[in-house]
């Protein structure tokens, strides 16, 4: 089976140099700080969660947190944020997880799709079960295959736009997409400094499409399951674009 830092070894879900910049507040970020907000719990583990751009407003929410991913240098990034010093930052995966020590596992910013194999996603829903306490609500959000989100990125030629970090110099994010093999998607991300042409960072990302009746399925241990769809809290239809699944212990 494969964990968060085989696949990290693949290929990286995220380019921590740019992410923040790229990837503003929105609807989803709201959405979850408004669930958290509707939950009675303390403790909460953030899986995967990648530069702390979202963990550290849980903590600000009140939750103690233990927050997890592969990637080293994510979390280095982590751990300068405002705020950061009261969030136990680890960097690992679901196995780090304590047994029977959370009240929420969440994991956002469809980092469910990550998980490329069946046992690899089994293993993460194993672990994050094992983790809750007894009543306590497993949380993440993954997008709807039938949507066909790839057709919009495919459409847009134009490259993001960032600032390094250090030196103040303008970044490009260009993107070059594979596209299925299967039910996994596969495409290249690129950040390149425009003066001198330098390629800085180069990641293969891929992500699986898994669709709504597989993930129910791989649920089935949970007590509940409610889907919402396309950050409102409403039930999720056919059309929804994204899912966000909340599961009972």
């Amino acid at each position: 089976m494969k964990s968060f830092n085989e696949m990290k070894r693949e290929g990286n879900p995220i380019i921590p140099l740019v992410y923040d910049q790229i990837n503003g507040w929105g609807k989803d970020d709201e959405f979850f700080l408004e669930f958290l907000k509707k939950l009675n719990g303390k403790e909460l583990a953030d899986l995967g969660c990648g530069t702390g751009r979202l963990t550290t407003h849980f903590s600000q929410a009140g939750y103690q947190i233990t927050a997890i991913d592969p990637n080293d240098e994510a979390i280095e990034q982590a751990r300068i944020k405002n705020g950061a010093d009261k969030i136990t930052w680890i960097v690992g995966d679901s196995s780090n997880l304590q047994t029977s020590a959370y009240d929420v596992v969440i994991m956002t910013a469809n980092v469910a799709q990550v998980f490329l194999t069946d046992e690899s996603w089994e293993q993460v829903i194993s672990d994050a079960y094992r983790a809750l306490k007894p009543g306590g609500h497993f949380i993440f959000d993954t997008r709807n295959p039938l949507a066909q989100v790839w057709e919009q990125w495919e459409k847009d030629s134009t490259p993001d736009v960032a600032m390094h970090p250090v030196t103040g110099e303008r970044l490009e994010i260009w993107t070059e997409y594979d596209g299925f093999v299967e039910d996994i998607y596969t495409f290249h991300e690129s950040v390149k400094n425009p003066q001198t042409n330098e390629v800085l960072v180069s990641q293969k990302m891929q992500l699986k499409f898994r669709p709504r009746e597989a993930i129910y399925d791989s649920l089935k241990n949970f007590s509940q399951i409610r889907v919402y769809g396309d950050w409102v809290f409403q039930e999720a239809t056919s059309e929804t674009k994204s899912f966000i699944f909340h599961v009972l212990k």
